[in-house]
């Protein structure tokens, strides 16, 4: 299991847009849950490590949590 932190971005039905971190690039995050997060948290975002090569690539959450500051950025 792979572990980004990103900021998020953008938010519609069962996808977030994230700025990962370490890289500053932009992924789309595919997810299940109904999570109650806003444009600006930081979170930590648990996935496979698969990831797809369209533009932005994207990622299917396994879990995602929002972050402490100090642990990812």
């Amino acid at each position: 299991m792979m572990t980004m932190c990103a900021v998020i971005l953008e938010i519609s039905d069962r996808q977030l847009l994230v700025r990962n971190s370490k890289t500053d690039q932009e992924v789309v995050v595919n997810t299940h849950c109904n999570c109650n997060f806003r444009v600006g948290d930081r979170v930590m975002i648990f996935y496979s490590g698969a990831m797809t090569m369209s533009i932005p690539p994207q990622i299917s959450a396994i879990r995602i949590r929002k972050a402490p500051f100090n642990i990812c950025f």
